[in-house]
């Protein structure tokens, strides 16, 4: 991306995508999703009516922060060939591959065509719970890493020893605990979601991967006379002390976006705690 070029980024998404793109210049044009019967889809038709002739990168959050929302195969194949016919390069933000309590992950990079155009970005902070350790890797075409190589060293030079050592130790070492981990994951996502699909005004996905729920709280808004954001949480934590993201903090809304949408994390937080809650929050809304 050169300054002036076009950038599609997902939003509701991870905030980093819209700034980093401003920050060097781009221009961020959002896509977004819809709400499908079981999870969120992604909406390509619109995501096609955003391409340009100065359109030079897709940024692709599948296993998505913050909607838990996962491409099915179809609309994966759908995405390729947009971005064959469009010739766009696609940044595949996998973060989120491994963390998943059912079925198996796919990458857009695997379909026909893509694996050249594609660049993966992987983190061991989820599968291995090193947050904080700024581990991670870039695979993708030998031109596009050798760049990122370059840049890379200069900036930031290289992950100290003992990273590199528990690197190699969560690759190679025993599995056992990354298979606990999942299982309390899902643990507390089955308590969550069981939960909000009983509150009043609240509807929620039981998403397949990541450790987000991103549940639809507009009836909940209106019941309380609301559609402010910030004056919904502001309520919710004073009265609750239940603390959330809103969907104000994944991006500006879509023209014509009319459902809000919070966000729950459920990584550092147990599954008692979860009920406890998500029971204020329930006996807050009737």
């Amino acid at each position: 991306m050169n300054p002036g070029d076009e950038v599609l980024y997902p939003n509701p998404g991870y905030p980093i995508y819209e700034s980093l793109i401003e920050f060097h210049g781009g221009m961020a044009v959002p896509y977004g999703y819809t709400e499908g019967t079981e999870n969120f889809l992604l909406d390509l038709e619109g995501l096609k009516r955003k391409i340009t002739p100065r359109t030079r990168l897709l940024i692709f959050n599948d296993l998505h922060n913050p909607m838990g929302a996962e491409a099915s195969t179809r609309e994966l194949e759908a995405l390729a060939e947009i971005a064959l016919q469009n010739d766009l390069n696609v940044l595949c933000d996998e973060a989120y591959f491994d963390i998943r309590y059912e079925g198996r992950s796919k990458s857009l990079a695997s379909f026909p065509g893509m694996e050249e155009r594609c660049v993966l970005l992987y983190t061991f902070s989820k599968k291995f719970a090193m947050t904080g350790w700024r581990l991670g890797a870039s695979v993708g075409p030998k031109p596009v890493i050798e760049v990122i190589t370059k840049i890379n060293v200069n900036d930031e030079s290289c992950s100290n020893h003992f990273i590199q050592e528990a690197m190699i130790e969560a690759l190679t070492g025993d599995q056992g605990e990354v298979k606990k981990i999942i299982q309390i994951l899902k643990e507390r996502r089955d308590a969550a979601v069981e939960i909000l699909n009983t509150i009043r005004g609240v509807r929620c996905f039981k998403p397949n991967a990541t450790f987000y729920l991103f549940p639809n709280v507009t009836g909940l808004m209106q019941e309380k006379g609301t559609t402010d954001y910030h004056r919904f949480r502001t309520a919710v934590l004073e009265d609750t002390g239940v603390s959330f993201c809103t969907r104000l903090h994944f991006g500006r809304p879509l023209e014509g976006e009319k459902s809000r949408y919070i966000r729950l994390a459920y990584s550092g937080i147990n599954a008692d705690q979860i009920r406890e809650g998500l029971d204020r929050l329930k006996t807050w809304a009737q």
